[in-house]
């Protein structure tokens, strides 16, 4: 039997205010225990919550740039269940009325096995909520401690319709959404601290099966690799399973990345297991279109309009454009490039490749503080085109630079002798010699081989040790040959 795979994604983005979200204590990541919990966090008799206008902002900001309706009429609920590092016994979220409804993200899908491809996918909602504290496990033998450092963090949740077919489109779908809240500036997006977390939902039905089937949750995924295996290996769980004869049962489960498995936490709960009642302490969330157009009117241009702006102006294919908009840290690399010179193309290929592979490389390093900074790519590229130097010789500069061998780009060529003969007169003399050595392949290129040709510039570049211009080379060949 042929299997469809049905994922949809909850991930909740930690929001870049200074305080929480119901009170005033801060949101400091790797402080001490407890320093940052205060009276409203901790729950004390009489303490009420007050809303962090900072983070409906950043909950607007994300519904305008995903196209969604931002609600001018919200609701807080109170979410209950029982669990040491949630003190109130309650969590504050919102249910029926959420802020954000609707909305769109494209992204690039790279399959390990296949070619690159855009997707769309809708989503559902986004809501705000708060965070829990955090159950800390092996301090002490025998006994967890609690740290409500977290607790009260302002968190917007992100629900995806199930429309996602492979672990790659879910991979590539957080990747697009994480770049996406921090190209806003509404998240630090940091996953080690926790600022990007998800959820996947999986389940898997017959080819051409209408219903979804059984779902199973796996909770806080705070790496992309992670993501990806997780679900690869719970979609192969439930195949084995149901082609086994067996059912699969409704349930969280958490990811084990040393086992490489997901094992079971709870049966799942619904909705209804939570007892959702509007929390009483909070007046709806009213928002007035002046909010939101004041807002509208602060925000960055967008990716999705920047990726337009680069195919219409820059001429670059949809593909590319989504690559290089992948992030606000690549996107204006790649423009302080492109505005420097002529050949935008060239210029995106040497930012998704070289400079892409150098800061992937190098730790903690990202765009804006690259060693090869754009205006030194820009001299680079001109030097190419110029035929001052030859790709190879260019990606060698490169490197020294990245290495720290200097800045100047024309002093690395010179101090490495990298510079190309372009000498027509020097040149000609060595074409004539390589042609006059090599009748054979003269001969056969005569005869309608290409090949031969390349033949013969290998041979011009052996005489001048590499330094020859070879468009120059090939030119010149062709015109002594034909007479």
């Amino acid at each position: 039997m042929k299997w469809e795979v049905v994922i949809g994604l909850e991930t909740h983005v930690q929001l870049s205010t200074h305080s929480k979200i119901f009170s005033g204590a801060p949101c400091h990541f790797g402080d001490e225990p407890n320093v940052n919990a205060c009276y409203v966090d901790l729950a004390l008799p009489g303490a009420l919550p007050v809303l962090n206008r900072g983070a409906v902002d950043r909950a607007i900001r994300f519904g305008l740039a995903i196209g969604a309706r931002v609600a001018n009429h919200s609701v807080f609920d109170r979410k209950n269940y029982f669990y040491p590092d949630l003190p109130k016994g309650y969590q504050i979220s919102q249910f029926e009325l959420p802020i954000v409804v609707g909305g769109k993200v494209t992204f690039a899908v790279e399959p390990k096995n296949g070619e690159p491809y855009m997707k769309t996918i809708n989503l559902t909602r986004a809501h705000l909520e708060e965070d829990a504290g955090k159950s800390v496990h092996g301090i002490v033998h025998g006994h967890s401690g609690i740290d409500l450092n977290r607790a009260g963090t302002p968190l917007l949740e992100i629900v995806t319709e199930p429309e996602l077919r492979s672990a790659a489109e879910a991979v590539g779908y957080a990747r697009a959404l994480h770049a996406l809240v921090v190209w806003l500036g509404m998240s630090k997006g940091n996953m080690q601290e926790g600022n990007f977390r998800c959820d996947a939902n999986v389940s898997v039905r017959p080819v051409g099966q209408k219903e979804f089937g059984t779902r199973c949750e796996i909770k806080n995924l705070n790496s992309f690799r992670f993501l990806e295996e997780a679900i690869n290996y719970e979609v192969e769980r439930q195949i084995e399973l149901i082609e086994g004869g067996g059912k699969v049962v409704q349930a969280t489960r958490l990811y084990d990345p040393d086992k490489g498995e997901t094992r079971l936490m709870r049966t799942k709960e619904d909705s209804m297991d939570y007892r959702y009642f509007p929390d009483p302490d909070l007046l709806p969330l009213e928002v007035s279109n002046e909010w939101i157009e004041r807002v509208r009117s602060e925000m960055p241009e967008l990716p999705d309009a920047m990726r337009e702006r680069l195919m219409k102006d820059f001429g670059l294919s949809e593909y590319d454009a989504s690559i290089l908009t992948g992030s606000r840290d690549i996107a204006d690399y790649y423009v302080a490039v492109a505005d420097g010179v002529k050949d935008k193309k060239i210029a995106a290929n040497w930012v998704m490749g070289e400079v892409a592979a150098a800061v992937n490389q190098t730790e903690g390093m990202c765009f804006a503080s690259a060693p090869v900074t754009p205006e030194i790519l820009v001299k680079l590229l001109s030097r190419i085109a110029d035929g001052t130097i030859s790709n190879k010789g260019a990606r060698e500069v490169f490197t020294a630079i990245w290495a720290g061998e200097g800045q100047d780009v024309d002093a690395v060529i010179e101090s490495k002798g990298l510079k190309q003969i372009s000498d027509a007169g020097a040149l000609e003399a060595i074409v004539d010699e390589v042609i006059a050595k090599n009748p054979k392949s003269v001969e056969e290129f005569k005869g309608g081989k290409e090949k031969a040709l390349n033949a013969l510039v290998g041979q011009c570049m052996k005489a001048t040790k590499g330094k020859a211009n070879p468009g120059q080379l090939n030119e010149l060949l062709r015109k002594r040959i034909a007479g």
